[in-house]
């Protein structure tokens, strides 16, 4: 049976409700990503490539 993943909402969202937030949940391997206003779409991921776009966001690359 699949595990149900538990997704946090991005903390630039701001707590609000509706879809516009960035969602991300820790999966057996992988993280996975998903926009709040196409819950089923899901990109998958490292940690590592993930903090390396993470810092180019931040630096404003």
């Amino acid at each position: 049976m699949a595990q149900a993943l538990h997704w946090q909402k991005s903390t630039f969202s701001g707590g609000a409700e509706g879809n516009a937030c960035v969602e991300l949940a820790a999966a057996p391997a992988c993280i996975r990503l998903r926009e709040s206003d196409s819950p089923a779409t899901h990109l998958r991921t490292t940690p590592t490539p993930l903090a390396g776009l993470l810092l180019h966001i931040k630096a404003g690359r």
